[in-house]
């Protein structure tokens, strides 16, 4: 061959891999993606890479940005390693004071070990009432049918903190912004029912459904609306008083609504529907000191541990424990359905375990060091809180994959994996890739979803036909137009790392 046939054939191979023969991921972003308008506007974050850790696919991969409900990815993939699949959190009561016929004189304590499930309705959970009966059980086999005293509710397993500092207002009245504690209840949550009234500006009604909430005020200041104006009713709750504020109108012609929003103190409620459950299974609890111990009420009863006396449990004997469901089930839910709660307490689970401490602020420190201890490269990576809610998780597309090439050596892999939705699947990607054409290889994709108003992004794993197992993160911020323009080129950028 002669070297001008060589420096002809250099040329065209060159040519062929910088277009045509360029992977068809990277191809689609230059050819479709940077030349979309749609994103004009928009920052964008691509990164992929094989099995062997080769680039397949980049666009500004080394730019921090938001993440959104990817986040949670890392919290889980994090908890998952440094607490085993088979963690399980646990919720006890004990007991001081002497029982003399049948009477406990003295207060039962329940004491919070973080359980995001306890009180949960989620299927992952274990029924409320069967763990109320655990304990039941253990008060009754001990003799005692009776207590003269209170029903302490101990939320010291993490730090008390209603919020993770930079979680926007609008979100925190809603079911998505409860934020983790040491003895949670029903996800940190109420469920509360409006009622318009008979005609237009009259007031609505309100009623706590479930749990109740001792000592709980709501300002109602929501009106009825015309008719066909829905349902427009906001709660704004409030994390130092047990006071919150509903604002708004429900259309004159809408039915009683079921609202799921936050509660602020969840520990107590937990306290007062244990006490309920008590008195309606054969056990009176009496406030001591109440006046021909008649006082049963739940604001009479139930107490806050801040509000103790430091020595009050000293001699407590705990009688009872429960447990949760394993971890990675729990995880299961998490990255399945998006699930921010949990996401918030595997951060401050993690945080307690490493380091003892478990504030909002610590664990993402605590974290952090592990991983670099782990020998992952946390450049780009900035994390304020578990769940991608909060607008100051900063994370390049490139750690995203450094994080997941370290859990794809974790020996719990299969599981963490088996933990990401897949498109037409149960979860958030039950709608991605609904076209027939995507049909055969859409199972390849297993992968994380995440959307702030202005974001959306996905990260995960996909099993390609040409590269193996690819890690890869697509992170868009600061788009102006409806998400559902752009999804399309965003779905099409998945499946073009399935080839």
């Amino acid at each position: 061959m002669t070297n001008l046939k060589k420096i002809i054939l250099s040329a065209a191979f060159a040519l062929c891999s910088l277009t045509v023969c360029a992977q068809p991921a990277q191809h689609f972003i230059n050819n479709v993606l940077k030349k979309d308008p749609l994103f004009k506007n928009a920052v964008v974050g691509i990164y992929a890479v094989d099995n062997n850790g080769k680039k397949i696919a980049g666009w500004n991969s080394h730019f921090p940005l938001l993440t959104a409900s990817t986040m949670k990815t890392i919290t889980t993939g994090t908890a998952l390693s440094i607490l085993g699949p088979d963690f399980r959190y646990q919720t006890s009561i004990s007991i001081n004071g002497p029982v003399k016929n049948n009477i406990l004189y003295g207060n039962l304590t329940i004491i919070g070990g973080g359980d995001p499930t306890f009180g949960s309705r989620d299927t992952v959970a274990y029924s409320i009432d069967s763990l109320f009966g655990v304990w039941t059980d253990a008060l009754k086999a001990k003799g005692i049918t009776k207590i003269v005293g209170n029903i302490v509710a101990d939320d010291s397993f993490f730090t008390r903190e209603a919020i993770p500092d930079n979680w926007d207002w609008g979100n925190l009245g809603w079911d998505y912004g409860c934020a983790a504690s040491g003895l949670p209840f029903m996800e940190n949550t109420q469920i509360i029912r409006t009622t318009p009234g008979c005609k237009e500006n009259d007031g609505i009604s309100i009623e706590v459904v479930y749990p109740q909430l001792p000592g709980q005020q709501i300002l109602n200041e929501a009106v009825t609306g015309p008719a066909q104006s829905g349902d427009e009713v906001y709660y704004y709750p409030s994390d130092m008083l047990k006071v919150s504020r509903v604002e708004g109108y429900l259309g004159v012609d809408e039915n009683s609504v079921e609202h799921t929003w936050a509660n602020k103190f969840p520990h107590l409620s937990a306290a007062a529907e244990y006490l309920k459950y008590l008195q309606a299974n054969g056990i009176e609890v009496v406030a001591p000191g109440s006046v021909n111990g008649s006082s049963t009420s739940a604001e009479a009863v139930v107490k806050d541990i801040v509000d103790m006396p430091a020595d009050y449990a000293v001699g407590a004997d705990t009688i009872s424990t429960v447990y949760s469901p394993k971890l990675i089930n729990i995880i299961n839910v998490t990255n399945r359905i998006s699930n921010n709660f949990y996401a918030e307490t595997f951060l401050k689970t993690v945080g307690k375990k490493l380091t003892g401490k478990s504030s909002i602020s610590a664990s993402a420190r605590a974290l952090k060091e592990y991983l670099i201890e782990q020998g992952v490269d946390v450049e780009g990576f900035s994390q304020a809180d578990g769940s991608g809610l909060a607008r100051r998780n900063f994370v390049s597309a490139e750690f995203f994959t450094r994080f997941y090439a370290f859990m794809q050596k974790n020996e719990n892999f299969k599981e963490y994996l088996a933990s990401f939705p897949y498109p037409g699947g149960p979860g958030t990607l039950k709608s991605v890739l609904k076209d027939s054409k995507y049909t055969k290889n859409k199972g390849r994709i297993h992968a994380k979803s995440g959307s702030l108003t202005g974001v959306r992004c996905y990260a995960g794993y996909v099993e390609s036909r040409s590269h193996g197992m690819v890690r890869f993160a697509i992170l868009v911020n600061n788009y102006s137009v409806p998400t559902s323009k752009m999804q399309p080129n965003i779905e099409k950028f998945l499946w073009e790392l399935t080839k």
